[in-house]
């Protein structure tokens, strides 16, 4: 039998009270080596404002026994008609060395108003076991490797839905861009330049354009939308010529007239002086820019679709 000393300072007055608590904190029929158990005490009817000094069981003395966790109070009940309160106070420890044990008393000073004493609890017995080896039967065994197991198509069917969800996933993506590039490819097909010249045109209508500071973008709308239809249509590098030389290479059209080419020289002419010698055109002018304008693009495309009918004649 192993007998555990713990010493703790007696003050006044020794009142036994009972029992000390012991409980088994794992669920089994005897305690093991390395089994924790709460050992303590428990106290009904305290009165409020009492005080204790416990016992210090943090140096053991002992390497067969081991503090696990200090002391922790709980109160169990209050009671507010009498103002007093149950307590249970207890610590963990745990026994490394098989035995039979015979704890120390519980220990506890207490101090109410003026009146300190001393409540003591009996200890408690334990015995500590190891697990009994047969050693007639026991065979040693060498440490085996780890137990590989045969991979199931229940286990694998996970990645192959996986597989093919991603497969999927794939070909619908690679199916949408085709779409979306075979759509910027339809919308790249050109319009007629007659068409596209007089949608632009259609922008520049209206007397909001006339204003002095607005005149310069009026007139580059203008001339730039009708400089882009004259290279589609006549084959001229009109956008990098200045108005000299783009009407000295339209002189010649026979598709344009004389009054349509005179009209639209003109038209360039001023519209030169509106961007670059900060001339302000006059409002009754102004009002035939547009439609000067788009009556060169029709008159030139009617007269290509005139001479296509005369060839599809032929």
């Amino acid at each position: 039998m192993k007998l555990l000393a713990i010493i703790l300072t007696v003050l006044l007055d020794v009142i036994p009270k009972g029992p000390a608590l012991l409980n088994q904190l794992q669920q089994r029929d005897s305690i093991l080596v390395a089994d924790q158990v709460e050992y303590g005490f428990e106290m009904k009817g305290v009165k409020a404002g009492t005080v204790f000094g416990l016992p210090d069981y943090s140096k053991t003395g002992s390497e067969d026994l081991v503090l696990v966790k200090n002391w922790q109070l709980d109160t169990t009940n209050i009671y507010l008609r009498t103002m007093t309160y149950d307590l249970k106070g207890t610590v963990t420890l745990a026994f490394f060395q098989e035995g039979e044990y015979q704890l120390n008393p519980v220990m506890v000073a207490r101090k109410v108003g003026e009146q300190v004493d001393t409540l003591v609890f009996t200890g408690a017995k334990l015995e500590v076991k190891t697990m009994p080896v047969d050693t007639t039967t026991y065979v040693p065994h060498d440490i085996k490797d780890q137990i590989r197991y045969p991979v199931t198509f229940k286990e694998i069917l996970p990645w192959i839905a996986g597989g093919l969800l991603l497969a999927g996933l794939i070909a619908a993506l690679v199916w949408w861009l085709g779409k979306r590039s075979r759509e910027k490819e339809a919308a790249k097909v050109k319009e007629p330049a007659h068409i596209t010249a007089l949608r632009n045109l259609d922008k520049y209508r209206g007397e909001k354009f006339w204003a002095p500071e607005k005149q310069k973008a009026f007139y580059s709308g203008v001339t730039d939308t009708l400089k882009s239809y004259m290279e589609a249509r006549f084959g001229v590098d009109a956008p990098e010529m200045t108005t000299a030389e783009v009407f000295d290479a339209l002189k010649n059209e026979k598709d344009i007239t004389p009054e349509v080419y005179e009209n639209t020289k003109e038209l360039f002419e001023i519209a030169d002086f509106v961007k670059f010698a900060k001339h302000s055109a006059p409002d009754d002018y102004n009002a035939k820019v547009v439609p000067t304008a788009v009556r060169f693009v029709t008159d030139t495309y009617h007269a290509m679709l005139e001479e296509e009918q005369k060839g599809d004649v032929l």
